[in-house]
């Protein structure tokens, strides 16, 4: 449900003196009075969250919409000058609705800065011009609050400037940005409650960069324009092509895709470009049928030229929001009805850069590698007084590399699973129904793994699982309190992202499911022995263990998996090793 804080949010009018005082109240951040050599502390960004909103009660709202795990506000601020400060108004004068947030790596804290100076100028010097009659913007200064106050000097050492900033991951060492399907940490679900409420066309999430030194300053990211609905990727090519050529015009040397080499620190090995999965900021929006940008600055710039790249983006994007916006409205509204009838149909799972690349003329500088004494590999060091030129491949030819075809009725979640997986539907905005009355002999497709790989390593705080296996008719029983989750929805692309187990970013992939992988019962070696010589006597059984030996040495070589042959003939193998318990429904039940 919903939090009623989050569709009308605080400030009400201020008192008249509070009024006067907000008139002559200084909006400008320490970075602006301190010439971008530092940025404030997150205290700064609650007072400026108010004082916008005393200094401009008809325009701005400042309000929380949620508390970090170490109990600070989550401040945001809803700026229009149509009126349209709540979402039940935005949504009922169909304005569109962007989303800007900075500091969800509370280390690149350009978005804070450059969003408040954006902020200003917009509201008080005519920014953007009357880009704020025609839209709704919700900017979110800081996403990773407790983060950003871990503050210090050398938090982000391949970065220059500010001279202090937060940290990376939140207080509990968790990457906003790798959580936005499965929504652990308090602060994406505060989010996505957010995003649930506001309903943005477009999701702007603003970073800086890691990785090499060169001379281009920003990257522009953004989906649907390889993935998605066919109508948004058209409109997501002109959007970030008009982003580009306006930041072109005001200096920028801008990037359609992160610059992140192939080989790591090897120039010479190019780029390759992708579509994001949905743990990230711009893969997530996609599968809404809405638009996610990524914007990063480079991290060798210095901090002035950095904010000011970053307000140059966000005023160009709110101008074409005004401008575009109504028109990506109304496609978004026809990819949601499109995406209610994708059931049986191929939909692409995961994404992949093909071999075939093309020449780039990529604006570098003079480098050498040579060996380190220190680490016994190749290091590069870059010249910065010697611009050059590099020749370099990029691989964009980007295609999708594991498609499933979609449940043509939905999915079945069993009641064991239902409590959790109906906080983070809901979390997500995906509809399902619950069933009051147990069903007997329904007909359901099973997932049964032939091999699950648990990751050696925890990723996130979990131990992620891949799995190999194929969808069987089968005839089930499901007990009372079972979801079932149709296809037929807007959102039926995060459906599937987060229910099929081959998906990158699914539940199970995330481990979720683990414990359906584990093996919790056994036959004792000696019972195999009486049992295997039994059914031995089968020729069936004895011709099929012959032909496994023959062909499979591995097997041969290996007396547990000898025995298990057996036992998995047996009736008392457990028929749930290695399900996965979520099932598929070809129809939609009654």
């Amino acid at each position: 449900m919903v939090c009623a804080g989050l569709l009308a949010l605080a400030l009400g009018a201020p008192a008249s003196s509070a009024a006067a005082s907000a008139a002559g109240a200084d909006l400008r951040t320490l970075a602006e009075r301190s010439d971008f050599v530092r940025t404030g502390r997150y205290d700064e960004t609650i007072a400026l969250c108010r004082a916008f909103a005393e200094r401009h009660p008809r325009s701005v709202r400042c309000g929380e919409f949620g508390r970090t795990p170490e109990g600070r506000p989550m401040q945001v601020l809803i700026v229009s000058r149509s009126g349209a400060l709540d979402a039940e108004a935005a949504h009922a004068r169909r304005l569109p609705v962007v989303l800007v947030q900075g500091g969800i790596h509370a280390g690149e804290i350009d978005g804070k800065d450059a969003g408040f100076l954006a902020l200003r100028q917009m509201l008080e010097d005519g920014a953007a011009g009357d880009a704020l009659d025609r839209l709704v913007l919700v900017f979110v200064p800081v996403f990773n609050v407790d983060g950003h106050e871990r503050f210090g000097r050398w938090n982000r050492p391949n970065q220059r400037g500010p001279e202090a900033m937060g940290w990376r991951t939140t207080a509990q060492n968790l990457n906003l940005n790798r959580d936005y399907a499965k929504a652990d940490a308090p602060e994406m679900q505060a989010m996505l409650r957010l995003i649930g409420a506001w309903d943005p066309i477009l999701i702007v999430d603003l970073h800086v960069t890691d990785g090499a030194q060169f001379e281009h300053d920003v990257s522009i990211q953004i989906e649907p324009l390889r993935a998605g609905d066919a109508a948004l990727r058209t409109l997501g090519r002109e959007l970030q092509a008009g982003v580009l050529e306006r930041l072109r015009e005001q200096g920028s040397l801008p990037l359609p895709f992160y610059p992140s080499f192939v080989v790591e620190d090897d120039p010479a090995s190019g780029f390759v470009d992708n579509v994001a999965p949905p743990r990230f900021s711009h893969g997530y929006p996609l599968l809404r049928n809405r638009f996610g940008m990524l914007v990063e600055t480079h991290s060798w710039k210095p901090y002035p030229q950095r904010v000011r790249i970053t307000r140059n983006t966000i005023l160009a994007v709110v101008e074409r929001s005004a401008r575009d916006g109504a028109r990506w409205r109304a496609a978004a509204d026809a990819a949601d009805a499109a995406a209610a009838a994708l059931g049986g149909t191929e939909i692409a799972l995961d994404y992949a850069a093909s071999e075939r690349t093309r020449d780039i003329a990529f604006r570098g500088y003079a480098y050498t590698r040579e060996p380190s004494a220190l680490s016994g590999a190749l290091v590069t060091r870059y010249d910065e007084t010697r611009p050059q030129i590099w020749q370099l491949p990029l691989r964009d030819d980007v295609q999708p590399r594991t498609q499933v075809l979609a449940p043509r009725g939905g999915y079945w979640v069993p009641a064991a699973e239902a409590a959790w997986m109906r906080e983070k539907l809901d979390l997500h905005g995906i509809a399902y129904r619950v069933t009051s009355e147990a069903r007997h002999e329904i007909e359901a497709e099973v997932f049964d793994a032939t091999d699950a790989t648990f990751s050696a390593q925890p990723v996130e705080g979990r131990q992620r699982l891949e799995v190999q296996g194929t969808w069987q008719a089968r005839r089930v029983d499901l007990a009372a309190g079972a979801l079932f989750v149709p296809i037929a929805q807007a959102k039926s692309r995060l459906v599937v992202a987060l229910l099929e187990p081959a998906a990158p970013d699914s539940f199970l992939a995330w481990g979720w499911f683990n414990r359906a992988f584990e093996r919790k019962e056994y036959m004792e070696d000696y019972v195999a022995e009486e049992v295997g010589r039994e059914m031995m006597q089968d020729p069936a059984v004895a011709a099929a263990f012959t032909r496994r030996l023959a062909e499979d040495p591995a097997f041969a070589r290996d007396p547990a998996a000898r025995l298990e042959f057996f036992h998995r003939r047996h009736a008392s193998w457990d028929s749930r090793y290695r399900r996965y318990p979520v099932l598929r429904s070809a129809s939609v039940p009654r």
